[in-house]
Formats: C-alpha cells, sequence, structure tokens
C-alpha cells in the first residue's frame, strides 16, 4: 500500500461540498453518513464534516504574496496542473491567487494557485515539472 495522507476538516454544506470536489475537481466520492463524506483527493482521503471551518488569515508570507494560513496543498506533475488550472479558470473559479509561476529561475520553481472550497477552506494546488524540484533549496 503506498502512503497517503488523511485529513479531516469542516465544511458548511455537503451538497456543495460534493458539487465541489466531486463535480468540478473530480475527486471520487467514498463513505459518508448525514453529516460527513470522504472524498479520494487525489490518491489522499480527506473527511468533510458538517460544522464550523477553521478560521484562516493571509499571514503566509511566500515570495510576494500573503497566503491563506492554515491551507490545504497538493503537488501535481506540470501537466496535470495545467490542465487542473484550465479547468478551473473555465469553471470562473474565484481564485485567491490565479494560477502563476513563483520562484522563476530559481531551486523549487513551480506553478500555483490558490482558491477556497464553498465553506472557505483555502486550497493550493502546486505544480512542479520535475519530483526533484518539491524539495529543492
Amino acid at each position: 500500500m503506498q502512503p497517503c495522507f488523511h485529513l479531516a476538516y469542516h465544511v458548511t454544506d455537503l451538497d456543495e461540498a460534493r458539487t465541489f470536489y466531486g463535480d468540478l475537481l473530480g475527486c471520487r466520492e467514498g463513505r459518508s453518513t448525514d453529516t460527513w463524506v470522504d472524498f479520494d483527493f487525489f490518491g489522499h482521503q480527506i473527511s468533510l464534516h458538517l460544522g464550523e471551518p477553521f478560521e484562516t488569515t493571509k499571514t503566509g508570507k511566500v515570495g510576494d504574496h500573503l497566503v491563506p494560513m492554515p491551507h490545504l496543498g497538493l503537488v501535481l506533475n506540470m501537466l496535470d496542473w495545467k490542465a487542473l488550472a484550465e479547468k478551473l479558470t473555465a469553471a470562473n473559479l474565484d481564485f485567491v491567487i490565479p494560477p502563476t509561476i513563483r520562484f522563476q529561475d530559481q531551486p523549487g520553481e513551480q506553478s500555483t494557485m490558490f482558491f477556497k472550497d464553498p465553506s472557505g477552506n483555502p486550497i493550493e494546488i502546486k505544480g512542479f515539472t520535475q519530483a526533484s524540484g518539491v524539495f529543492a533549496a
């Protein structure tokens, strides 16, 4: 079995979460009850429970941006990142930070985009051309 992370957090509406994570992001739904739902979040398990989402603030200084903290993140290969960025842009998603490249021509060069789910939970999706770039210093 390949290791994967499990993250559980609050959402305010399970139907909105199903539309966002399932229909828009393309995550396969797993088990659920009337108070929570699991998704296969690109090979990882997220469990969305009804409740008050965690408080976030734009306090994470990364390059020239203040990013929402805390946030859920995902690293994709560049082809998958570009395809998802195009899909979300075509869906007129309201980005916190639109698809962009940061640290260009530096170690760790990456594509990134930030957006929020319907409950306000921030999500960052990064794209790298090579896996070695993820931990480059």
